[in-house]
């Protein structure tokens, strides 16, 4: 079964600073890893590798720095490694992002397309179902249980808001995993050292199947109006009363600051 994981290399930082011209990520010089709903695609993509075979193969589109984050998916047992850069994806959204990303898999064969629910950085959740979209093939996403029932049948298990959803899907198919789908394994130490002779595969823009007129900034329908940074809260006050005393005195400091 082949496998493919679409992982995105994310700041390891809540003081994110942003362009104010291009309204983007400023990403140079901020610690990077391994958007965490990415780590737990992998680690499902390995566990179906180790039960019925196959390959799995790691892509992800960004910086050239980009290919930290995909060796570190290579010391987990990944097999392969691609990295998609280019300055024409600079600044992309959403949309330009999974159609790029489609452009790439799409020279690629696969049964299952793993992605993250959503990165930390942007916390759209759209990525992962945009490229199902442009590559035609089913999706289901939030999925928190994947079962092989074989090679072209998978039973899924969907979270939802109050419950959950099982779902019998035909591969090819994307899915998108949540942090309740596993927990993800370390970096094999016999596999660090191995990963700095191993080779990833860069592909720019005239590598893959895209128009490229809908990549980047250029080709992104989304427009950032404005940016602002959210005001730091001021310190709480912990009630040390009976229930009822401290709703009555909540209320009162309600009452005090005109809230209600």
């Amino acid at each position: 079964m082949n496998i493919v994981v679409c992982l995105k290399q994310v700041p390891d930082t809540n003081e994110v600073k942003i362009d104010p011209k291009k309204g983007t990520l400023i990403r140079e010089g901020v610690p990077s890893i391994i958007n965490p709903d990415d780590k737990n695609a992998l680690e499902e993509a390995l566990v179906i590798k180790e039960k019925e075979g196959g390959k799995v193969t790691v892509i992800s589109m960004g910086p050239p720095q980009a290919e930290v984050a995909l060796r570190e998916a290579l010391a987990m047992g990944a097999d392969d490694a691609i990295l998609i850069t280019d300055r024409a994806f600079a600044g992309a959204d959403t949309c330009a992002t999974g159609y790029a990303l489609s452009g790439a898999l799409k020279k690629l064969d696969y049964d299952i397309i793993f992605a993250g629910r959503q990165a930390i950085d942007g916390d759209t959740a759209q990525v992962g179902p945009e490229i199902a979209e442009f590559l035609h093939i089913p999706q289901v996403t939030y999925v928190e249980e994947v079962e092989v029932k074989d090679k072209n049948t998978l039973k899924v298990k969907k979270a939802l808001e109050d419950g959950y959803e099982t779902v019998t899907v035909k591969t090819p198919v994307l899915l998108t995993a949540i942090k309740e789908l596993n927990k993800p394994r370390y970096m094999h130490m016999k596999n660090i050292f191995k990963i700095f002779k191993q080779d990833i595969k860069v592909w720019h823009a005239d590598d893959i199947d895209v128009d490229k007129s809908l990549l980047g900034l250029s080709g992104s329908p989304t427009r950032v109006r404005r940016t602002a940074t959210k005001e730091a809260r001021g310190k709480g006050e912990i009630v040390n009363k009976p229930y009822k005393e401290a709703v009555t005195y909540a209320l009162s400091k309600l009452k005090e600051k005109h809230l209600i």
